[in-house]
């Protein structure tokens, strides 16, 4: 485990508020690079810039996020003198990772690595979980941070097509984490992009609401993000942390630069909720 110091004996004086938010392709390397598709644009430095300003405005506490290449690029979003970053070893441009202000204390778990249900033969690998445990001073929550299979948004659970098979068995792996927080009895949030429209009668999530109780913070609810759709990126809170939540919090940062694409963006919007722990 790798151990972020932060300063000791730090309580907040509020709830804290938590995101996630995937950040399209955002790499910081320049163009070539073989691993990168080459119809991806390239973000330029006002294009950053935005985003940092989105992201100052969000003012989250906890940001998990996705597609992401390195943590020099995440910087330049979430900047070092804030956020302490921790990324995925992932060998992939599209890494998951996690943005935590400089007030909580975090510790690096094992990545979850066998989300990439993938064989070894497999020409690329699926994204592993980031797992961190985040504490305050008096409370701690146990955050994974994700970015599942895509191809499965609605299909039916039994529906035989190469990515809801794949999903299906990311979820059982799910499922198989979130039993092991549950017996050591410990809250957990489970964040970021599922590329799944979760729903309380979803398969997919009722597979992982049978043993342990869940809270789907999205549930009920479509995102405004870029006109208007369904939630893909969802918060998931368990163990306790299920409780945690403060009423009516639920909030989807929209772009307010319509006028520029959404690849100078991202296609995804900012969600965040707050949570009050006890």
């Amino acid at each position: 485990m790798l151990l972020v110091t932060m300063p000791p004996n730090v309580c907040l004086a509020g709830p804290i508020k938590i995101a996630t938010w995937n950040l399209d392709w955002l790499t910081s390397d320049p163009e070539g690079q073989k691993s990168i598709p080459p119809d991806v644009y390239r973000r330029q430095p006002a294009d950053f810039a935005r985003l940092s300003a989105y992201a100052q405005k969000l003012d989250a506490d906890v940001i998990g996020f996705q597609e992401v290449d390195q943590p020099r690029t995440a910087a330049m979003v979430f900047p070092l003198s804030r956020y302490a970053i921790v990324m995925s070893d992932d060998r992939i441009e599209q890494r998951v990772g996690i943005a935590v202000k400089r007030m909580l204390h975090v510790t690096r778990n094992r990545d979850l690595t066998a989300l990439n249900v993938y064989p070894p033969t497999a020409p690329h690998a699926l994204r592993s979980g980031l797992d961190v445990t985040i504490a305050d001073g008096s409370s701690t929550l146990r955050v994974l941070v994700v970015h599942l299979k895509t191809g499965c948004w609605d299909n039916p659970w039994n529906e035989r097509g190469h990515s809801c098979p794949t999903l299906e068995n990311q979820f059982e792996i799910l499922n198989d984490w979130i039993l092991e927080r549950t017996d050591e009895g410990q809250p957990f949030a489970i964040i970021g992009d599922f590329n799944r429209r979760l729903a309380p009668h979803d398969p997919f999530y009722m597979a992982l609401t049978h043993d342990a109780p869940l809270t789907l913070t999205t549930s009920g609810r479509a995102s405004p993000c870029w006109g208007g759709e369904y939630f893909i990126d969802h918060l998931l809170l368990g163990g306790g942390a299920e409780h945690w939540m403060a009423p009516g919090s639920l909030r989807v940062a929209t772009f307010k630069n319509t006028d520029i694409p959404p690849d100078h963006l991202s296609d995804h919007c900012p969600v965040s909720i707050k949570l009050s722990p006890p």
